[in-house]
């Protein structure tokens, strides 16, 4: 009796460590509308201004650019990206972008609006933020 139940206990545990073995692994999630486009580091702390700027980005921005400027898939581009690194897009690009709104010219998202409700001082915060993200990124 007790050679039947030490050889069925084992035909068990081999059973269970078959099906760990042969268990298929779960698929990724598959991205949806409005997932983050980019992992990002964020800075330890931010600046007295990029911590405002973040305030105005979250209420303005993060609809389209995702939080923490990550981009949303199949709504805005992320702002955390070489594309936008201060040689390529100076900080006079974000305040036209924000008063003329933008064509569509890097990335496959539309048309950005003009944006309204940000006064000077928020846009020229928001920037600060961003080009502080940017930095903690390796992006300068």
């Amino acid at each position: 009796m007790k050679k039947s139940v030490l050889l069925a206990a084992g035909a068990g545990l081999i059973a269970i460590a078959a099906f760990v073995a042969l268990k298929p692994e779960p698929r990724p999630a598959t991205p949806q509308k409005g997932d983050a486009l980019v992992e990002i580091t964020l800075p330890a702390t931010l600046g007295a201004e990029a911590a405002m700027g973040k305030t105005a980005f979250d209420a303005t921005c993060a609809t389209c650019h995702g939080e923490n400027a990550t981009g949303r898939l199949g709504m805005g581009p992320p702002l955390i990206h070489k594309i936008y690194e201060p040689s390529h897009h100076g900080d006079m690009a974000f305040i036209m972008a924000v008063q003329n709104g933008v064509r569509a010219h890097h990335w496959p998202f539309g048309d950005m609006p003009p944006q309204t409700g940000l006064t000077q001082a928020d846009v020229k915060n928001i920037i600060i933020y961003v080009r502080e993200v940017q930095r903690a990124n390796g992006i300068m």
